[in-house]
């Protein structure tokens, strides 16, 4: 029998140490397509190459624009994903992942499209989507008073079969109609019902995953950790949620809505410096929403000024609202006739914009392929702002232009709940949340420019008034301006500048079960949740490998092979603790 010499073993181990540079990055020839299908075809036993589309597809470009939500992400240079995936079944998401992985892509899962910054479908690294929007069904239990919602379905499917069912039964989640349900959910999830019932998560008593290596979890399976991250820390970063089970919320026949608004010339500033108390402190049944907007007035011709608008809803009559902010908030002077008094499910139509007495199947619309140029970006405040301030913060809008804010009244029920019962930190302690929002129409890298620093130079202006150590953020309201991972990386520290603004004090906890559930880090974006430092790299792991193996040799020769696989045993080490490899 031929025996191996120490030059061959060495020759071979470098041939494997370079080898195992492919195996962690993925081709990205022409033959990845097939490849994928190949992979997929052998995991489901079906042939599924009509939920596959590759970029020379016909059908390619329809299916990625139909939830592009923001039109910043949808031109010619924007890097495309080489493969997009609709399954249709929950083998099909398990087929994806296994995939995804042994082809070394990069997955990104998109359930809506309404991430602000993309993230769900852009990437600068070879990557595949996963579009959820073909698993969408929902199941509407009445008498436990609970539901079943898969990933793919809308806020307002959602909204609608609960309305088919019952016309007392709600669920607290956005007013946006066309985002969906899966994106919403991982992040929080608020919407005008925060104050009387709290967020989304708050409400799910059950979810399904797919993780890391293929498995459907139900919250047994999977464990109350991994459970809790996924109600509120970002589904994405732990896996792919297939569905939740969800307490639905009892609402009153008859609700109210109103539309309150005034200018700096009508007092603007009295009615916004008093909103910061009444909002938060008033009864919980109502939320009092602040929209406040550079305009044109209409008093003093031509010149800018800023207007404040109120979107309330409450969940009672027009009569008793109506007393109640007579005596508590006379500075609104609201009268019976702004009300409007309406069922739960025509208020949800209202407040997406449609007019009073449109048919809730408006709720139905997915609005495909329909896109703005936008920036959101988020603060939370914890202590009133005087007017003072608020006199120079018009000042500032103004100057900038067109950048609006949006506060978001707290208390109430939020306040009851203890920061780490979900990932979801900003509960008690926060007076309102501060979205900052433009919108424009107008393409091109000037406008980009122009717009994205008008909105960075207002949340500058608006640091003094805004919570601190950390400057906290929500989620949803997704801005890579806090901070990303570096390209390709799983640093803790990058991690961290943008995972305590969201996360506060359960960053740590979000960590540790990423660590435990993905230690691979193979479910990640640019705001992803890190694992804990490791130093153990693919080549690594060959050479860690090689040192445990049983490698024939005979025993003439044994004596030759001792310095080498000591040699090699001290290379393990040293290769995880310096990163090498």
């Amino acid at each position: 029998m031929e025996t191996k010499t120490p030059t061959m073993f060495i020759f071979l181990l470098l041939f494997i140490l370079n080898l195992s540079s492919s195996i962690c990055e993925a081709s990205d020839d022409n033959s990845v397509h097939t490849m994928f299908l190949d992979c997929l075809s052998k995991e489901t036993n079906q042939q599924i190459s009509n939920i596959v589309y590759s970029q020379s597809n016909p059908s390619y470009t329809s299916i990625l624009r139909a939830y592009i939500r923001n039109a910043r992400f949808n031109t010619s240079s924007t890097l495309k994903p080489t493969i997009i995936v609709t399954p249709e079944s929950e083998s099909h998401v398990q087929a994806t992942v296994v995939c995804a992985k042994k082809l070394g892509f990069q997955l990104k899962i998109r359930s809506g499209g309404h991430d602000y910054e993309g993230i769900s479908y852009v990437s600068d690294t070879p990557f595949l989507i996963l579009d959820m929007f073909n698993l969408r069904t929902i199941t509407v239990d009445v008498e436990n008073q609970s539901a079943f919602v898969q990933s793919g379905a809308t806020l307002g499917e959602l909204y609608y079969k609960i309305w088919e069912k019952s016309k007392v039964l709600g669920f607290p989640a956005g007013v946006c109609p066309t985002v969906g349900v899966g994106g919403h959910f991982s992040g929080g999830g608020y919407g005008n019902m925060l104050r009387k019932f709290g967020l989304s998560v708050d409400h799910i008593f059950d979810a399904q995953i797919v993780d890391v290596n293929g498995r459907i979890l139900d919250r047994k399976s999977m464990g109350e950790d991994l459970f809790w991250a996924i109600k509120g820390g970002g589904g994405a970063s732990f896996g792919v949620v297939l569905s939740y089970s969800i307490n639905l919320v009892p609402v009153p026949e008859k609700v109210t809505v109103f539309r309150i608004e005034k200018t700096i010339e009508e007092n603007a500033t009295d009615l916004v410096y008093k909103w910061q108390s009444v909002a938060p402190t008033i009864d919980n049944d109502l939320f009092l929403r602040l929209l406040l907007q550079p305009v044109t007035s209409k008093i003093n011709k031509g010149q800018k000024t800023v207007r404040a608008s109120v979107i309330a809803m409450y969940l009672g009559n027009a009569e008793a609202i109506v007393g109640l902010l007579g005596k508590e908030f006379p500075e609104m002077g609201l009268k019976i006739e702004d009300c409007i008094e309406t069922t739960w499910i025509d208020s949800m139509v209202w407040w997406a914009n449609y007019d009073n007495g449109t048919s809730p199947t408006v709720l139905l619309d997915r609005n495909p392929d329909s896109a703005n140029f936008l920036k959101r970006k988020s603060d939370y405040v914890q202590t009133p702002i005087s007017k003072q301030s608020l006199e120079w913060i018009w000042k500032k809008m103004i100057e900038q232009g067109k950048v609006g804010f949006v506060f978001n009244s707290y208390g109430g029920r939020m306040s009851e709940i203890p920061e780490t019962e979900t990932p979801f930190p900003h509960r008690k302690g926060n007076l309102f949340k501060i979205q900052y929002s433009v919108n424009w129409q107008e393409e091109g890298a000037d406008a980009l420019k122009n717009y994205l620093n008008q909105a960075k130079m207002l949340y500058s202006y608006m640091t003094p008034f805004v919570s601190k150590n950390p400057r906290s953020a929500y989620l949803n309201y997704r801005d890579l301006d806090i901070g990303v991972m570096p390209k390709g990386g799983n640093d803790i520290n990058a991690g961290r500048v943008y995972g305590e603004k969201y996360f506060g004090v359960n960053f740590d906890r979000l960590v540790k079960v990423k660590s435990d559930v993905d230690p691979q880090n193979f479910f990640r974006n640019e705001q992803s949740i890190p694992t804990l430092p490791s130093y153990l790299t693919c080549s690594a792991v060959v050479v860690l490998l090689l040192v445990n193996a049983e490698i024939p040799y005979s025993g003439a020769t044994s004596g030759k092979w001792v310095p080498v696989l000591s040699a090699i045993k001290l290379m393990g080490p040293l290769i995880w603790l310096l990163g090498l490899g």
